[in-house]
């Protein structure tokens, strides 16, 4: 099965979580250690996995905000 790069962004988010949960929870150092170079390791592969997805869109700087689209627009004329 091939992971995703956003299933990679969500398992690296969540693992990353959990360091923060276990360190503020007291747990030993060696979880928290060992969950955070696996944490570093995903986040590295997350990068790896992102940079080199297949992902092609037809948007350009032009489209610019879609949400809003009064915005990035220059438009001189005045009412």
């Amino acid at each position: 099965m091939k992971i995703s790069a956003m299933q990679w962004i969500f398992i690296t988010t969540t693992l990353l979580i959990t360091v923060t949960i276990f360190a503020t929870m007291n747990l030993a150092f060696s979880w928290v250690f060992y969950a955070t170079v696996l944490g570093q390791v995903a986040l590295v592969v997350t990068v790896i996995k992102v940079l080199k997805d297949d992902y092609t869109t037809t948007k350009t700087f032009d489209d610019f905000y879609e949400d809003r689209p009064d915005l990035g627009r220059s438009d001189t004329s005045t009412n």
